[in-house]
Formats: structure tokens, C-alpha cells, sequence
């Protein structure tokens, strides 16, 4: 391993040990964490909640402010799943 790839390695541990540390403070807070995806189309996320579930969910403006539509409730399999891929377990 050189010194690129050692320096790459630490900037993506640091990275993700600051989503997870935000992530556990929303959920502290009683508020939902988002997780973007480029797997979803334009205008979709997950929300994961306290509770554990997660919902996908379309995103869209309205006037100023942001409104929430549930498309799908995952299953605990599906929700682990995209905690895994999203280094979130």
C-alpha cells in the first residue's frame, strides 16, 4: 500500500465514522436519517428512523419547503441490506 492509498483509506474511515456519528445523533434527536442513493431515481431516498424501520421514500418541493411521500415500508431484511451497502452495520 503506498502513501495515496493510505491517505484514501483514512479520509473514507473518517468520512463514514462522521455519517455514523451524525446518524446516531438524528436518532438521539427523535429525527429520521437520510440515506441518498444513486441506485434510486432522481428525486427518491430511504429514511431510517429510531425504531429501526425504513421507509423509501419520493422528495419533492412545494413552494419553499420539502414534502414526503412513503412509496414502500422496507422489510428488516431489505433495511439491513441498505444499512450494509451504505457501510451504516
Amino acid at each position: 500500500m503506498n502513501d495515496i492509498d493510505f491517505e484514501i483509506i483514512t479520509r473514507e474511515e473518517k468520512y463514514l465514522a462522521t455519517i455514523k456519528e451524525i446518524r446516531l445523533r438524528n436518532f438521539s434527536n427523535n429525527l429520521p436519517f437520510l440515506i441518498l442513493s444513486d441506485k434510486l431515481p432522481e428525486g427518491q431516498a430511504y429514511r431510517e428512523f429510531s425504531d429501526g424501520h425504513i421507509e423509501l421514500q419520493e422528495i419533492f418541493a412545494v413552494g419553499s419547503k420539502y414534502s414526503f411521500k412513503v412509496l414502500k415500508i422496507l422489510t428488516t431484511q431489505a433495511a439491513d441490506k441498505i444499512r450494509r451497502e451504505n457501510g451504516l452495520l
